[in-house]
């Protein structure tokens, strides 16, 4: 990270129990050490085994990443630089609105047979990612099945979850993958209104069609992490944390540019 990010991150990361008084044993590494080495995993692709000297030893990086996932302290700092990252492009903190979607990708060989499928459609053998973004194309909630697990039955899962964190939200829009029974269900079960963006017949070739091209766009961004390119995690939550760490990233480069934008008159002047 730069001092710059940094800046922004500090301020926004949760407090270790030992510092807050709640017991435990202080750490050797300063967070900074640890995120940017975690960081510097998701964005190369490297194994941990592989990780360079300047860092910490992978061991105890790998520590401090399954502490985080299983405690989900990734997850909370995520959400507060979601909420940092909506507030500077004028959105409220929480979002009303979202959209849906899931991407296959191909899964490496240290992933088990249990937790990986064949997405028939797709032609794929791995897993599948299920999205689900506001209209910024911030990721809200994200899930990691088998590819051969349906859309449908994933959002059973990942919609009830979402709703339960976010009150105001009350529209999803989706793809025709997720029409059908699950529309009357989110209506009847969540008080959500599904809304099906259908690509028009008598169009040929490659369509934009509204509202879909922001996820579309959120998993763009996510293979840019190259750890990410396909799934080499034995566990799923694994993978959903490397996803959460991802976005991190990009919110955490935003807000540090934009923060740089709105220094930069007033340093003129």
């Amino acid at each position: 990270m730069s001092d710059a990010e940094w800046a922004l991150v500090r301020d926004l990361l949760p407090v270790p129990g030992w510092l807050a008084g709640r017991g435990g044993r202080p750490e050797s590494y300063c967070h900074r050490q640890m995120i940017d080495a975690v960081r510097y995993l998701v964005d190369n692709g490297i194994k941990w085994r592989a990780m360079p000297a300047d860092f910490p030893p992978w061991p105890r990086v790998y520590a401090f990443f399954a502490r985080w996932r299983d405690t989900g302290l990734a997850a909370e700092l995520h959400d507060r630089l979601r909420g940092a990252a909506r507030v500077a492009e004028g959105r409220s903190p929480e979002p009303t609105a979202a959209v849906v979607d899931s991407q296959s990708v191909k899964a490496d060989a240290t992933v088990t047979l249990a937790s990986r499928g064949y997405d028939a459609g797709k032609k794929i053998n791995g897993r599948k990612r299920h999205l689900l973004t506001d209209t910024l194309g911030l990721l809200l909630a994200v899930l990691v099945t088998p590819a051969s697990t349906t859309d449908r039955d994933a959002a059973r899962v990942l919609l009830p979850t979402a709703k339960n964190h976010f009150r105001r939200l009350v529209r999803i829009w989706a793809d025709g993958g997720y029409s059908g029974h699950l529309t009357d269900w989110t209506t009847q079960h969540l008080g959500l209104v599904l809304d099906i963006a259908r690509r028009s017949d008598d169009v040929q070739g490659f369509q934009v069609l509204p509202r879909r091209w922001v996820v579309e766009r959120s998993f763009a961004w996510l293979l840019r992490s190259r750890r990410l390119g396909r799934d080499y995690e034995r566990r799923t939550d694994t993978s959903e944390t490397i996803i959460l760490w991802s976005m991190t990233m990009l919110m955490s480069r935003r807000l540090a540019a934009q923060h740089q934008q709105r220094q930069a008159p007033a340093q003129a002047a």
